[in-house]
C-alpha cells in the first residue's frame, strides 16, 4: 500500500510525523509532501519516508498563483502513483480536490485536527460542497464525527481516530527547569497556558484569537487579586507571523498582570516544562482535543473549555474541569478550585492521565489509521468493480 500525505507547513503538525512513523512500522510506503526547507524533512526521511518538497496551500493572497499550484498537485499524483491520498488541513484538501476533481479513481481522506471551518457555514458547506464519491473523512473527536453526520456525510465515510502522540515524551518527573528559570520557589503556585498564538481570523468575525489568551490573561488576573504570591506562564509563541498579536497580548498582560505573568515564546522544550506547573489553563473557543493532551501525559490537572473535542478528554468532576468559553470569571472560579484542593486536583487527574495514554497513544492511533485505509481501499475497490 503506497499512500500520499499532504501537509500545509513546513514546521509544526508533529501528530503527521508520529503518524507516518508508525505506519512506516507496519509496512507502509509513504510520501510526504509538505512545503521546501521544512526543518522536520530529515526526519520524515530517517524513518523511510520519501519527502516531496512542494506547497499545496490555497494562494489566498496571490490567486494568481492558483493555476500552477493546481498544476503541482496533479503532478505530484501523477508521479507518486499513491494508492491513497491522505491530507491533513483544510486548505490543501480543498486543493486536492479541486486540482484532481470530484471523480479522480484515487480514494482520499482528510484528518480534520481542528472544527473550526466545521463551525462557519459558508466553509462548513465548500468542505462538503467539493467532495466526491471517493472522499472520506476521519475525525478527530466526536464533535466533528457528528458535525459531519449533521452535514449529511453518510457513517461510512467518516472514521474517528485521535491525533496521537509519542507517549515516550512526556513524564511526570519535574525536572525544576522551568521553576529555575523562572526563579519560583517550589512551594509557589504556578499555572500556565501553552499554545501557540492564533491572531484573530477577522474573516471569521473574530476580534480575539481562538486559543483564548485574553480570556486567560483576564481571569489570572482576577486570581492575583486574592492570591497574590500566584505566578502564571504563557508558553508558545506566534503563529504564521503574527508578532502584532503577540505584542497585543503582552500589552494587555502588562496592564492588567504587572510582571507576574511571563511570556517564554516557542520552546522546544515543552515535555520538560509541563511537570512543574500546578495546573494547565486551556481556554480555547476552537479546539479538537489539543492543549489537554500533553498536560494530562505530564501528571497536570487541567481546567479546559467545553467546546470541540475537549470534553472527550477533560471530562467535569471525573478527569479535570470544564468551564463555558470567553468567561474568565468562570475560568478563575475552576482554576481558584483546582489550587485549593490538591486532593481533589491528583483525583481527576489520574484517570485523565489513563485516559489520555489510551486514546493518543500514536502506536495504537497509527494502527488504526492503517485500518481505516484499508476500509477504504477494499470499499472503493468493490466500487470500482461493480462499475468496470
Amino acid at each position: 500500500m503506497k499512500v500520499l500525505h499532504i501537509v500545509k507547513t513546513a514546521t509544526g503538525a508533529a501528530w503527521v510525523y508520529h503518524q507516518v512513523r508508525v505506519l512506516r512500522s507496519l509496512g507502509v510506503e509513504i510520501v510526504v509532501a509538505l512545503p521546501a526547507h521544512s526543518s522536520i524533512a530529515p526526519e520524515y526521511r530517517r524513518i523511510g519516508a520519501t519527502v516531496v518538497e512542494v506547497d499545496l496551500n490555497p494562494p489566498v493572497a496571490a490567486p494568481w498563483r492558483a493555476s500552477s499550484i493546481l498544476s503541482a498537485c496533479r503532478t505530484l499524483v501523477a508521479d507518486a502513483r499513491p494508492d491513497l491520498i491522505h491530507s491533513h488541513h483544510v486548505g490543501t484538501t480543498l486543493v486536492v480536490r479541486r486540482a484532481l476533481g470530484k471523480t479522480h479513481r484515487i480514494p482520499r481522506v482528510y484528518q480534520v485536527v481542528g472544527p473550526l471551518h466545521l463551525e462557519h457555514a459558508f466553509f462548513a458547506r465548500l468542505d462538503i460542497k467539493s467532495a466526491g464519491p471517493q472522499d472520506h473523512w476521519i475525525a478527530t473527536c466526536q464533535w466533528i464525527r457528528r458535525k459531519y453526520g449533521e452535514l449529511g456525510v453518510g457513517a461510512q465515510r467518516i472514521f474517528l481516530s485521535y491525533a496521537g502522540t509519542d507517549l515516550r515524551a512526556f513524564s511526570e518527573v519535574r525536572t525544576g527547569l522551568l521553576r529555575r528559570e523562572l526563579g519560583i520557589a517550589t512551594d509557589i503556585p504556578l499555572i500556565g497556558m501553552v499554545a501557540y498564538m492564533y491572531a484573530p481570523k477577522w474573516f471569521l468575525g473574530q476580534t480575539r484569537g481562538l486559543k483564548g489568551h485574553e480570556d486567560f490573561i483576564a481571569a489570572y488576573n482576577i486570581l492575583r487579586r486574592n492570591n497574590p504570591t500566584l505566578r502564571g506562564v504563557i508558553i508558545g509563541g506566534p503563529w504564521g507571523g503574527a508578532r502584532w498579536y503577540e505584542k497585543r497580548l503582552q500589552k494587555l498582560a502588562r496592564r492588567l498582570c504587572g510582571d507576574s505573568l511571563c511570556f517564554m515564546g516557542t520552546r522546544a522544550d515543552v515535555p520538560a516544562l509541563y511537570p512543574d506547573l500546578d495546573l494547565a489553563v486551556v481556554p480555547s473557543h476552537s479546539e479538537s482535543v489539543g492543549g489537554a493532551v500533553e498536560p494530562l501525559l505530564s501528571g497536570v490537572p487541567v481546567v479546559a473549555t467545553n467546546v470541540g473535542g475537549l470534553p472527550d478528554l477533560v471530562r467535569e468532576n471525573e478527569t479535570g474541569w470544564q468551564v463555558p468559553p470567553r468567561s474568565p470569571e468562570a475560568l478563575a472560579r475552576a482554576i481558584s478550585d483546582a489550587l485549593r484542593d490538591k486532593d481533589e486536583a491528583r483525583r481527576r487527574t489520574l484517570p485523565g492521565q489513563r485516559l489520555a495514554r489510551h486514546l493518543f497513544d500514536v502506536e495504537r492511533t497509527g494502527r488504526e489509521v492503517a485500518a481505516i485505509y484499508e476500509q477504504i481501499l477494499a470499499r472503493t475497490g468493490r466500487e470500482r468493480a461493480l462499475y468496470a
